[in-house]
């Protein structure tokens, strides 16, 4: 079974930077696309970020348009969001999630990992 584990988490100020990594063990994620979602304190989860399963085509929630970018990197089996520009509404639990499918997409995933705290407060 696949199994992703999301790194990168951490407190930081706004208008600062992370970088989230999503790694998967044991199985390649060359078939899978790659989704981000993120979930507040007392709020539903909401999809940010996809990648197709061959890097070529991404798509961002509007609140991250411009701050945020998707990448994949096949060497390392490892997909990453950046984020830049960092506000304290991006404050969250980040998960990423796996679906055997090519194109990009925010629903339907097949597998999650447990998710990372990112935390952006002065």
């Amino acid at each position: 079974q696949l199994q992703l584990v999301e790194s990168g988490g951490g407190l930081v100020q706004p208008g600062g930077s992370l970088r989230l990594s999503c790694a998967a063990s044991a199985f390649s994620l060359d078939y899978y696309a790659i989704g981000w979602f993120r979930q507040a304190p007392g709020k539903e989860r909401e999809g940010v970020s996809c990648i197709s399963s061959s890097g070529g085509s991404t798509n961002y929630a509007d609140s991250v348009k411009g701050r945020f970018t998707i990448s994949r990197d096949k060497a390392k089996n490892t997909v990453y969001l950046q984020m830049n520009s960092l506000k304290p509404e991006d404050t969250a639990v980040y998960y990423c999630a796996a679906k055997l499918w090519a194109m990009c997409v925010m629903g339907g995933m097949d597998y999650w990992g447990k998710g990372t705290l990112v935390t952006v407060s002065s």
